[in-house]
């Protein structure tokens, strides 16, 4: 299985950062933040790599004996492979797809929207389809983004760890 490209970097983003110059304190203006979002979009994942991402996933929830529904999209955000372990609640469905969705429509991880909340930055939750839930990342090959996965079943941290499984093993495809 190949993905294109040798180079994996992941988009594991968390917020805005700002431009400065060597100018002195007096002399400087405030910096107008740049987005760290502005991430080009890459080849659509393909249905092999997806298998494998989620095949990744699975294998760290059973490890850890959570009961986990996966989904991985393409850029646009249409569905390329779902599976749902057994005794995985029903409401886990619709959440794994609605997390990979958000990251991969904000193109970063849906656990940036749960810190903002935690910080008290509610306004987060009226973005439409953000996930304000860890579990959702965004996949990227050679800093474009190729996709993403989501994951829910556990708790919140519990899925971020299954997606990050997923996310290392997308990085052993590409550097094979």
């Amino acid at each position: 299985m190949r993905i294109s490209g040798s180079t994996l970097s992941i988009a594991l983003l968390s917020g805005a950062f700002f431009v400065s110059t060597n100018a002195s304190p007096a002399d400087q203006k405030p910096a107008a933040p740049v987005s760290s979002y502005a991430i080009p979009i890459g080849a659509t994942i393909g249905l092999d790599a997806a298998k494998h991402v989620a095949a990744a996933a699975a294998a760290e929830a059973k490890k850890n004996s959570w009961h986990m529904a996966i989904a991985v999209v393409d850029p646009a955000g249409t569905l390329i492979y779902f599976e749902k372990m057994d005794d995985t609640q029903i409401g886990s469905i619709k959440v794994a797809q609605a997390k990979a969705h958000s990251a991969i429509a904000f193109k970063r991880p849906s656990k940036v929207f749960q810190e903002a909340v935690a910080a008290g930055n509610v306004h987060v939750m009226g973005l439409p389809g953000a996930v304000a839930v860890e579990g959702g990342v965004p996949l990227a090959v050679d800093g474009k983004i190729i996709g993403a996965i989501g994951v829910s079943g556990g708790t919140s941290q519990q899925d971020g760890v299954v997606a990050a499984a997923a996310v290392d093993a997308l990085a052993k495809i590409v550097a094979a």
